[in-house]
């Protein structure tokens, strides 16, 4: 067995990148990508070896997000620190090494070799891009310059010169943490340099450009996480000992959320790139059927691992056949990726820039005018916001599997909680997707309800919902099913998270209450706000932060979640009417106000119906004002509620106090009054 597993291990980088260069030089010749053109041709070098680079440099990037994701998540950690065995470890009774925890240290070192390769091969990429750009060769005289003017001014040139740079630094980062909380940063960066290569290609161009970079970077990084940590857990198999059964099971459940993510973000791309069943006649439709017969093959390879090689990796004949369908499944995974390098390097059925339209709203919002609002509408225009459905998604999916997981075992959970959170992840994606999401970009009005809806009516639902004590309930502790293991699973990093200095400090009442009220002050009159109307950055900051900030006050004043220190309830409802005081002003100063917040883009929207943009913005006023009082009512309804159910618990508690002590509190204070009595009386 040592001898066969030993041959997957070595061929895995081999397999797994022979397979990506070689689809992708078919697929490009298939559609014609590299043909020679009569003006401006760079080359074959650069016609052919750009899409081979890119290749090679997406599969680099996906090793290095994968291997930092085996340190923060999956690989068990063997005692305080990383440190390297200093002994020979001892066979096991299925002929594999004991577990000796060097896995843990030995991911992190592959994370930085990856990511250096991966800076390496995006400097070429770079240089090639450019001359593909320019049709020029790299060898021409002023080439260099040319490059620098590229990379300084030119959207495309920026963008890789800034993945270029993020690279070098996850490499230097990768070799010199040595915590979990370190692993996690480095791969928070990482996940930077992903989201901005899923700025470029076709998704930067399309028509529908929120919707194709949202679908393309949920592609791109569930395809990097998928196949980057197979391929990491295959070169560490030498390492990983007896631990190779948890690592191999905690990688499988985050494997099946990426094929999910890559089935629902390649749908939409697909529908986006073809523009109809008659695309699928075209040399791009006959590769992207190519493409999902490979996606196929690699969900059955999947299921095949859950069905038959992993119950059975625990034995030294299960062990071999598994390392065996991951080397076959590291050479479709290579495949897949070089057929899609090859669809993104050829022009699809549906140009990426097919829509005519000057009117102001498009030219503004990329999007056409929406029709003018009416109640029925605001249920009925969608634009979808691939990330944030996807986010909704995946909570009520992950919090209903929680609760089943609690009824297996016989406790229960209170299905108002459940209740609560379904509504709430349903509200956000309405706000997110729905006629709020629409018409806030053409109506200051509309888009004070979908601020106004996730800062204080979605927070409602989620704290009610408790969604941190039921993660604490319904997942055990790595160290309970895995004794020495001090790794961190989604339980442990919640709870780092909560209780570290920065989350003691931002779920403190005050502190949340000053980050509730004072951010929307910021957020409206600084450059935030248009940032968040200009850039799909700046837009998911702003629903982010602001459902946070939301959940972090409703979770202090009402909440059951663990991370607040609760002031007593009358100092609660203070705070709570203090708050919405301060908000309550915010309402009233745009109520007032003449002057257009934003004027170059609500100005400017070319609206044939509705108010004024002033008169819009002041109606926008009055819903901050008269719509946020209804969640503070309930909210204080909530206080009030709990406030007295306290009162009533601790009556109780002290009645069966008195039962079991024949009150004993009571007749100590009696006692004392008589001793008094005694001493002020007349002698």
């Amino acid at each position: 067995m040592d001898e066969s597993v030993t041959l997957v291990r070595r061929g895995a980088l081999g397999v797994l990148a022979a397979a990506g260069v070689v689809a992708v030089l078919v697929g490009v010749a298939f559609t014609g990508a590299t043909a020679a053109v009569a003006v401006g041709d760079p080359g074959a070098l650069v016609r052919w070896g750009l899409p081979a680079v890119e290749t090679l440099t997406e599969l680099a990037a996906a090793l290095t997000l994968g291997a930092l994701l085996l340190a923060v998540a999956v690989l068990p950690r063997r005692g305080p620190g990383p440190a390297a065995p200093t002994a020979t470890p001892a066979r096991s009774a299925s002929d594999r090494t004991a577990a000796d925890g060097s896995a843990w240290p030995r991911s992190l070192v592959l994370a930085g070799v990856a990511a250096g390769a991966w800076t390496v091969l995006s400097v070429v990429h770079l240089v090639l891009a450019y001359a593909s750009v320019a049709g020029a060769s790299p060898a021409a005289p002023g080439f260099g310059d040319e490059l620098a003017v590229f990379v300084t001014q030119i959207d495309l040139g920026r963008t890789l010169l800034s993945v270029t740079t993020v690279a070098a630094v996850v490499t230097a980062l990768a070799l010199v943490v040595a915590t979990p909380t370190g692993a996690g940063w480095t791969a928070a960066l990482a996940l930077v340099a992903l989201w901005q290569l899923g700025q470029t290609g076709h998704a930067a161009g399309a028509a529908s450009h929120e919707l194709a970079t949202s679908a393309m970077v949920l592609h791109l990084v569930s395809a990097a996480v998928w196949i980057g940590a197979l391929a990491a857990l295959a070169l560490l198999e030498r390492r990983l000992g007896t631990d190779v059964v948890p690592a191999v099971a905690r990688y499988s459940v985050v494997a099946g959320w990426c094929v999910a993510g890559v089935a629902v973000s390649g749908v939409v791309n697909s529908v986006l790139r073809l523009g109809g069943l008659e695309g699928l006649s075209t040399r791009y439709g006959l590769l992207l059927v190519v493409k999902v017969l490979l996606f196929g093959a690699l969900a059955l390879l999947g299921l095949a691992h859950r069905r038959v090689t992993i119950p059975r990796l625990g034995g030294a004949r299960g062990g071999l056949l598994f390392w065996r369908v991951v080397l076959v499944e590291l050479a479709v995974m290579g495949a897949v990726s070089g057929v899609a390098v090859a669809l993104g390097s050829s022009p699809p059925p549906v140009p990426d820039v097919a829509v005519t339209d000057t009117s102001p709203a498009y030219v503004l919002t990329g999007h056409a005018l929406p029709p003018e609002p009416t109640a029925l509408r605001w249920l009925t225009e969608w634009r979808w916001d691939v990330l944030m459905a996807c986010a909704a998604a995946a909570g009520i999916v992950v919090y209903l599997r929680w609760v089943r997981r609690l009824h297996r075992r016989g406790d229960a959970w209170p299905w108002p909680r459940t209740v609560s959170w379904v509504l709430g992840m349903l509200l956000f994606a309405w706000t997110t997707s729905g006629g709020p999401s629409v018409y806030g970009h053409v109506l200051f009005s509309a888009h004070m309800i979908q601020h106004m809806v996730l800062v204080m009516v979605v927070p409602l639902f989620v704290a009610t919902s408790a969604p941190v004590t039921l993660l604490l309930r319904a997942v055990p502790a790595r160290a309970a099913t895995l004794p020495g293991d001090t790794s961190r699973g989604p339980r442990e990093w919640v709870l780092t998270l909560v209780h570290s200095h920065v989350g003691r400090f931002v779920a403190h009442p005050v502190v949340a209450a000053v980050n509730f009220a004072g951010s929307m002050v910021l957020f409206y009159y600084s450059g935030m706000f248009e940032w968040s109307l200009r850039s799909q950055v700046g837009h998911l900051f702003m629903v982010v932060h602001f459902t946070l900030a939301g959940y972090l006050f409703v979770n202090a004043l009402a909440g059951v979640d663990p991370g607040p220190s609760r002031p007593p309830y009358p100092m609660r409802l203070l705070l709570l009417f203090a708050t919405m005081a301060f908000h309550a002003f915010f309402g009233v100063a745009l109520v007032g106000g003449e002057g257009l917040l934003v004027a170059d883009w609500f100005g400017l929207t070319g609206r044939p119906w509705g108010p004024s943009a002033i008169r819009d913005q002041q109606l926008g006023g009055s819903i901050a004002w008269g719509i946020g009082e209804i969640p503070t009512l309930a909210l204080a309804i909530v206080v009030a509620v709990q406030w007295t159910r306290d009162d009533e618990r601790t009556a109780r508690r002290r009645d069966r106090r008195a039962d079991r002590d024949g009150d004993a509190e009571m007749a100590e204070y009696n006692a004392m009054l008589g001793r008094l009595a005694e001493r002020d009386a007349p002698r």
